[in-house]
């Protein structure tokens, strides 16, 4: 069942791409192949965040960070890159409370999950995210960033939500529940900036 979901978001990623227009059929080409691993990155997120990250103190913690790694990484792209207003007001907002996360994070864990390395690099799946937002043209960048944020968002409340109950790492769990009012928040903004482009 998951391939099958998997492969229709990819289909409909694909098929969404192809639609925007571009200037070369090389742009657009990359343009279809860039949606399509950011529809199935999402998926994949969200799976992983589902069972590995919410069930284990190892994957919360590794979830967590690296997910807020790449929260960081995206906003300094959007900050350069974005062109509309609100889509920058919410990379800076999205910076400062990240980095608000990942410190809270930094402090909790240790005592929490003293044989637990929190990672200080982005995982492959996390690269390429970036990857394609620095490779989106100016005029689908902001589109690009937002439908990302709208995922990422996602993936993270699965996460913290999973995770807010757990009985073997208390601190975390608290921290967890802290954490989505903010979460919750930029993902809201971000589809409402992202429903006005449409």
């Amino acid at each position: 069942m998951k391939n099958l979901v998997l492969a229709s978001v990819a289909s409909l990623a694909l098929l969404g791409a192809c639609n925007q227009g571009g200037d070369s059929a090389g742009q657009n080409a990359d343009e279809a192949v860039n949606a399509t691993q950011d529809a199935a990155s999402g998926v994949v997120g969200q799976t992983s965040a589902a069972t590995m990250g919410a069930n284990s103190v190892d994957g919360f913690v590794t979830g967590l960070a690296t997910g807020n790694l790449y929260e960081l990484e995206a906003a300094k792209v959007a900050a350069d890159k974005a062109t509309d207003a609100d889509v920058k007001a919410l990379a800076a907002m999205i910076d400062k409370d990240h980095t608000a996360a990942g410190e809270k994070l930094a402090a909790a864990a240790p005592a929490a999950a003293p044989n637990v390395a929190i990672p200080t690099t982005l995982d492959e799946r996390r690269k390429g995210l970036i990857d394609n937002l620095k490779a989106a043209t100016a005029a689908d960048f902001d589109k690009v960033y937002l439908e990302q944020q709208v995922a990422a968002h996602n993936e993270t409340l699965t996460l913290l939500n999973g995770f807010s109950d757990n009985t073997d790492a208390p601190a975390l769990a608290t921290l967890a529940r802290e954490l989505v009012p903010t979460v919750t928040a930029h993902r809201d903004r971000a589809k409402a900036l992202l429903d006005a482009m449409a």
